[in-house]
């Protein structure tokens, strides 16, 4: 393994750390935790990253019927299930390490209640809210949903071997994701069973990317200093820097790398809505309260596990 990095390193410059943010544990709602650093006070303007939630869904609780438009949401389930459904008539449930890439584009209501059952872990996972570019803004909505064993996994070191990579999108050591996102965006779970391990992900020149520490801690490019869990790490874009290197300081690490391409283009939100102009904020209002383009069921649709 380590001549296997050695000889990376001579083609490869890592990222370093630019930003650090603690995602610190707070209620929404009526009964959710959530850890949210990207959207946060201390970490905004990531394009093309929205909000990065690490949720927790007790009993009860939930997010019933609400709308969307102007940005794609990920959600990644890490423990339990969560079922969802929405004003377009597509419905299901995402399973301990499946993963739903919804793009809202012109607009959809939905809801998303979380599955308790006696013997099952409370659902956790992540959200990240990506920003589609402008011309992208209005297409219709569209669904791209692979369940555990759908979701493609590299090996870098054999399966045998201490690391482990779950493609949620993006390629990484030769394997590739079929998500197809609008706009380019990378995303890995990574796991690293041994102390001591490192790995090199390639990350597109120009790209911005942040690591999300799950479990265990790390250090990233040639620093000392070890990350925890719950900590937001941006990384550096430099123009010869080619993707990043990243070493388990403890046993049983766990990790998400999500890199995209960053969007030269204002960002206006309102709530659930994400357009480029206040006009278009404006617009958006009308059309949901009036009920079209994109919001025809606004008054009219209610989802059956909203009311569960």
């Amino acid at each position: 393994m380590a001549s296997q990095v050695a000889k990376n390193a001579l083609s490869s410059v890592s990222r370093r750390v630019v930003k650090k943010v603690l995602a610190v544990e707070t209620p929404e709602g009526d009964g959710a935790l959530v850890r949210r650093s990207i959207g946060s006070m201390k970490l905004r303007n990531l394009t093309p990253f929205l909000m990065l939630d690490h949720f927790h869904v007790s009993k009860g609780a939930g997010f019933p019927d609400h709308p969307h438009r102007g940005q794609a949401t990920v959600t990644y389930m890490l423990e339990g299930s969560s079922r969802h459904e929405d004003s377009a008539g597509h419905a299901g449930t995402i399973q301990t390490g499946g993963v739903q890439w919804m793009c809202a584009g012109r607009g959809i209501i939905h809801a998303e209640m979380p599955v308790h059952e006696p013997g099952h872990p409370d659902p956790r996972g992540l959200q990240l809210w990506v920003d589609l570019p402008k011309q992208f803004k209005m297409v219709e909505p569209t669904y791209q949903e692979l369940d555990p064993d759908q979701i493609p996994t590299a090996y870098p070191e054999g399966e045998d071997g201490p690391v482990k990579i779950k493609v949620i999108s993006g390629k990484s050591h030769g394997v590739e994701s079929p998500v197809r996102p609008l706009g380019g965006c990378w995303y890995f779970h990574v796991i690293l069973n041994k102390k001591g391990t490192t790995i090199f992900q390639d990350i597109p020149k120009g790209w911005t990317s942040f690591i999300y520490v799950l479990k265990g801690s790390i250090t990233v490019g040639g620093e000392t200093l070890p990350h925890e869990a719950f900590h937001t790490l941006v990384l550096s874009a430099d123009e010869n820097e080619t993707g990043v290197e990243v070493t388990s300081t403890d046993e049983n690490t766990e990790f998400v790398l999500v890199a995209g391409e960053p969007l030269d283009q204002p960002v206006i939100q309102y709530g659930p809505f994400v357009l480029t102009s206040r006009q278009e904020v404006q617009d958006t209002l009308i059309d949901y309260q009036l009920g079209k383009n994109g919001f025809e069921k606004a008054h009219t649709w209610k989802s059956k596990i909203g009311g569960l």
